[in-house]
């Protein structure tokens, strides 16, 4: 499936590039790169919440920033925030809105981009064979595929689902695999909570208690950043003890009982 800076260099002739001189769009191609109507856009530079577009030959050129500007503006409206609020906020000091947008960065790039496929409904059946209703009502809901019609699905993680197949190849029924998933996909949850509880406790809430000091905005960016590796690291590292353990207590016990048997 074609990422998203594909679609751009079909667009602009050009690679994306952090740059913002190499990255230009004109409004109506603006309005599809963030999945805004062209009218939004327009009432949202007169609130003064998008800075205005370069241009050039009476063409009104936007760049990277214009688009990172709008998509925080999706977001916080998807967290409940009308635009009034989000005006206050993005206007209420110089250099907040660029802060706040270093910081959404920081939170949400991904650890390791791995780019999406397609694959077809004949595809899976050969990998997997026929798939019963709850199974896959399974894989719609832990995302593992995205319907996209005519049979056809978006694989947003492909390693998953290689994992997913080889697990499958060993003899383990995929309703069984897939029941492990949730339960794993739940106690991941429950870590990114913990991990993200930990980050507002002791790097946001003192932050925000000091007054949101300009030279702090740098180093709370740089404890994001530091942060999800981090939590990462620890998760896998923790994650190869409790196996190792957990391996050899049970074939303990396998060993034991295949004695008992002579």
């Amino acid at each position: 499936m074609p990422s998203e800076s594909s679609k751009t260099i079909a667009r602009t002739g050009r690679g994306r590039e952090d740059s913002a001189s190499d990255y230009d769009l004109t409004v109506e191609q603006l309005a599809a790169e963030v999945g805004m109507s062209v009218r939004n856009i327009r009432n949202h530079h007169t609130r003064g919440l998008l800075p205005p577009p370069e241009v050039r030959a009476r063409v009104g050129y936007y760049n990277s920033e214009h688009v990172a500007r709008l998509r925080l503006i999706l977001d916080l409206q998807a967290d409940g925030f009308n635009l009034t609020a989000i005006e206050r906020l993005l206007g209420g000091s110089d250099g907040l809105a660029e802060r706040l947008l270093g910081l959404r960065k920081a939170v949400t790039t991904p650890f390791e981009p791995e780019a999406p496929e397609l694959i077809t409904l004949e595809e899976l059946e050969k990998r997997f064979g026929e798939v019963d209703g709850k199974d896959a009502a399974r894989v719609g809901k832990l995302r593992l595929l995205v319907a996209l019609g005519d049979d056809r699905f978006e694989v947003p993680s492909p390693a998953l689902l290689d994992a997913a197949e080889q697990v499958v190849a060993l003899g383990i029924p995929l309703h069984a695999a897939l029941v492990l998933i949730e339960r794993v996909s739940r106690d991941c949850d429950s870590i990114s909570r913990g991990f993200t509880k930990l980050f507002l406790r002791e790097l946001w809430e003192p932050f925000d208690e000091a007054g949101q000091p300009d030279e702090g905005w740098d180093e709370l960016i740089e404890g994001v950043d530091a942060l999800r590796p981090l939590a990462s690291e620890a998760l896998l590292a923790l994650f190869k003890l409790r196996m190792t353990a957990q391996l050899e207590d049970a074939f303990g016990k396998v060993i034991e009982h295949q004695a008992k048997r002579k």
